[in-house]
């Protein structure tokens, strides 16, 4: 009878997290009656879109929501059966209502819990629910609240993509060793700041972390430039000169386009990675060196290899741990995402406030390939804000590229395919511009009322 009554419950739903809060209290006495956890999973599923958890008397996880996984980033199947963050214990002392910070972000997150305790009324554990503060009227902090609630900033990378999320967890597990990373994308993935973020979640986060592009200076520079030089080594060297290993000493190091690399100096890297230590220009003795190697290219390291442009020995010494980022047209859930970010830092210069993108306009930026990917997409941001006026991003103050007749020959036909993806991901921005005013958001996609309530509830949005 008492399972009949939450399934009557489930098929209503709970609309909002106001109402979560609710459920959390009115349900509670009879949520702690029960020892069986697949039971309560049941039950908890009822909020599943919500931020909720729960843990057990020692602290472990038992039940973490979607809802969750949006905010976080972490997904359940990685952290249930799992010890919680301190962040996330609930004690038998814990307050009901306290504010945290989330991880790696500026986000203030208020925190209310429920203590269950067992039929004997022994602590038994916790439920967890994570609120957005609603405290401050400002719209820029309202604004960036909402969209980071959407998405998740893992250290600077915006996305809400299912395969950065799986990059996310590599790069979190990465950072726990001290072992070399190869991070393989395209031109303008964000291969740096995958690098900063291992950097930032390991042990040397308090240590220097320099980067140099490996494709950007001769080799006689580059050399200078990364192990350093004594004074005399050649003309205009009037000075000793500490290379970059050695102001990185106790931090990172990142290389990019480290295939670039010429070969004569891939056999003193080498060196350093097995040794330690290297041999400035025009030295006669090593300087030891604590530096860990982040290198990232957008070329095969194995094709280069068969190539003969590549030593095999240091390509695997530096592919140890290899992260590959999607481009962004394998990512479209992301593309407005980072518009609305790219838009929301310029909003802040004062110069042009942009509030809404015209639907036609943002149509046609969701079907662009982004060759260019994300650096791609924050120069077109930063092209509509030099050309155009006014609160409306339209298609005229686009790239020329965008205003061509094929892109606007797009085919609308919703199928499984990325097409669907882009769909929902108008669909979605639509709800974000009018504030979740359905009516609105209907009238920005020109679609009536009913064809958007069908889509919305086709993508589960």
């Amino acid at each position: 009878m008492l399972y009949s009554h939450f399934v009557s419950i489930r098929l209503r739903k709970l609309p909002t997290m106001k109402q979560s809060t609710a459920f959390i209290h009115h349900y509670s006495h009879w949520l702690t009656q029960f020892d069986n956890t697949i039971f309560l999973t049941k039950i908890l599923d009822l909020c599943n879109a919500t931020n909720m958890y729960i843990v057990d008397k020692d602290q472990q996880l038992i039940y973490w929501s979607q809802g969750m996984e949006t905010l976080t980033g972490l997904r359940a199947d990685a952290v249930i059966g799992k010890s919680c963050l301190p962040l996330y214990s609930i004690t038998s002392a814990s307050h009901a209502k306290q504010k945290i910070q989330l991880p790696n972000t500026e986000t203030i997150i208020n925190k209310t819990v429920q203590i269950l305790h067992d039929k004997d009324g022994i602590f038994a554990g916790g439920l967890g629910l994570l609120l957005p503060c609603r405290e401050s009227s400002n719209e820029s902090l309202a604004t960036t609240t909402k969209l980071e609630r959407g998405s998740q900033n893992f250290h600077g990378i915006l996305s809400r993509s299912p395969a950065m999320q799986d990059v996310f967890h590599l790069i979190a597990n990465a950072a726990e060793t001290a072992v070399t990373v190869l991070v393989r994308g395209e031109s303008g993935t964000g291969k740096e700041l995958v690098a900063k973020a291992i950097h930032d979640l390991s042990v040397r986060k308090n240590a220097p972390f320099l980067a140099i592009n490996c494709a950007a200076l001769s080799s006689n520079l580059l050399e200078s430039e990364l192990f350093g030089h004594v004074r005399g080594a050649f003309t205009g060297a009037i000075k000793d000169h500490s290379g970059l290993f050695q102001r990185a000493h106790g931090g990172t190091l990142f290389l990019d386009e480290v295939a670039e690399l010429p070969l004569e100096l891939q056999a003193k890297l080498l060196r350093v990675i097995q040794e330690r230590n290297y041999i400035p220009v025009g030295g006669d003795r090593s300087v030891s060196v604590d530096v860990r190697i982040i290198a990232a290219t957008h070329r095969s390291l194995r094709e280069e290899v068969r190539n003969g442009r590549f030593r095999e020995d240091l390509m695997y010494r530096l592919r140890v741990v290899p992260i590959f980022l999607p481009p962004l047209r394998e990512r479209r859930e992301d593309i407005g995402l980072l518009i609305w970010h790219f838009i929301r830092q310029h909003n802040a210069t004062n110069f042009r406030k942009i509030e809404k993108i015209e639907p036609l306009a943002m149509r046609t930026l969701l079907d662009h390939p982004w060759l260019g990917n994300v650096r791609e997409l924050q120069n077109v941001v930063e092209y509509a804000f030099a050309v155009g006026r006014g609160t409306t991003l339209r298609l005229s103050e686009l790239p020329p590229e965008f205003r061509e007749p094929l892109r606007m020959e797009q085919p609308t036909k919703i199928t499984p395919t990325p097409s669907s993806q882009q769909e929902a991901s108008a669909i979605r921005e639509a709800l974000e511009q009018s504030n979740g005013r359905v009516t609105d958001a209907a009238q920005l996609l020109g679609m009536s009322r009913a064809t958007f309530w069908r889509k919305r509830k086709l993508y589960s949005l």
